[in-house]
């Protein structure tokens, strides 16, 4: 099979397919998905296997359990040890069951509507025309692609982490198909790492005014906490911590006995993380007769902008300029399973069609870059391979 095709004669074999793109994206929108229901986003996955098939893949969904599991599909036909590539994508939104029935799919006006085209349905179509657009012109990447999409990333990707962490080891790349920002879909070669914390004081009840100096604040000693917390935002370095919600006591006529908060972290670097992780877990009551219990972490660590993210992001700005687009890059300051990918091998994210409104009910994509951003999807994986971190698993 040929090893090399023009960017253009992708782009123009792509543009030839765009209703059949669209159609399909309007399918996985109709199918709604919310993360926290696993039939949901099982039947997504169940729907996409017969597509990766139909490509001479062989598909394996894994068990489910508080989601619908995740897909991962290799070549039947490929070459042992070769090197392999990553094509990563997520097909839960943050939308429940019924917002289809008050936002239906819609097409006018050179967008397209609906719960979850933009975050990120229509980077897993995306996904899929690529691969397909390089065997109809007989084109075969030096890396063999592998596909990745899950279905727990809003919430966290708990389930599938430890399957995206163990083939980001072995690939020599992994492409994220995450939307891009902005009206210019900029690619993002850095994301901050992002950390849940909740912070528990535990005081002692007593009758607010009986006896009110046998009991010991939570609330009084949470005041403290929250303030502290504030404090290890540093804007200078681009940390920040949030306090996001609190609650405690039991009424307005008890001393509360325990309080509670739950916390944002976001931070650049790891050496950060490290110091805003133990500043947090070390945390010592001010409060007399008050304690202190911390759980949670960092579930992403920082994404950080290496060499090896800035030189895939070099060749992704290349072939784009041949596809007439003009390529940024930024750091975002949302995690995604780019940052665990990050940690072994390069990466690239914010690979998705252009559009707007993610998470928010304007939800919508630019039909004028279907085609070309899936051409550059395709292009990329033809890419020399500089390094092969080790075997697929």
């Amino acid at each position: 099979m040929p090893s090399t095709a023009a960017p253009e004669e992708i782009l123009s074999h792509l543009s030839a397919r765009e209703d059949d793109i669209l159609d399909l994206c309007g399918e996985l929108v109709s199918i709604e998905s919310p993360s926290p229901d696993a039939r949901a986003t099982r039947r997504v996955l169940e729907r996409l296997t017969p597509e990766l098939d139909g490509l001479g893949y062989e598909s394996r969904l894994s068990e489910p359990g508080n989601s619908g599991g995740y897909l991962y599909a290799r070549p039947t036909a490929r070459p042992r040890h070769a090197p392999t590539q990553l094509l990563l994508g997520h097909v839960d939104t943050v939308w429940p069951i019924g917002t289809l029935s008050a936002r239906p799919w819609n097409v006018d006006d050179g967008v397209a509507r609906g719960p979850g085209v933009f975050d990120m349905k229509a980077g897993v179509v995306q996904i899929l025309f690529a691969l397909r657009a390089l065997q109809d012109l007989g084109l075969d990447p030096p890396a063999t692609p592998l596909v990745l999409i899950n279905s727990d990333e809003e919430i966290g990707s708990r389930e599938s982490t430890r399957a995206i962490d163990r083939l980001s080891r072995v690939v020599a790349r992994a492409f994220v198909c995450e939307p891009g920002l902005g009206s210019s879909g900029a690619m993002k070669t850095a994301r901050k790492g992002l950390a849940k914390y909740t912070v528990t004081v535990h005081g002692r009840a007593a009758h607010a005014g009986l006896d009110p100096e046998a009991g010991a604040s939570a609330i009084l000693e949470l005041s403290s906490v929250i303030q502290r917390l504030f404090d290890l935002t540093d804007r200078e370095r681009d940390i920040t911590v949030n306090v996001g919600t609190i609650e405690g006591g039991i009424q307005a006529n008890v001393i509360a006995p325990r309080s509670q908060a739950v916390v944002d972290v976001r931070v650049l670097t790891a050496e950060d993380a490290e110091r805003v992780d133990t500043a947090i877990r070390t945390l010592e009551p001010e409060t007399p007769g008050t304690s202190i219990t911390v759980s949670g972490g960092f579930g992403r660590p920082p994404m950080v902008r290496s060499e090896r993210n800035a030189a895939l992001f070099e060749r992704a700005r290349r072939i784009g300029t041949s596809l007439g687009m003009d390529l940024r890059e930024v750091t975002a300051g949302g995690g995604s399973d780019g940052n665990t990918t990050s940690q072994h091998t390069a990466t690239l994210d914010g690979l998705g069609i252009i559009g707007d409104g993610a998470h928010a009910p304007s939800e919508r994509i630019d039909l004028s870059s279907l085609a070309p951003r899936t051409a550059l999807l395709a292009a990329l994986m033809m890419e020399p391979v500089d390094d092969q971190p080790g075997r697929e698993t």
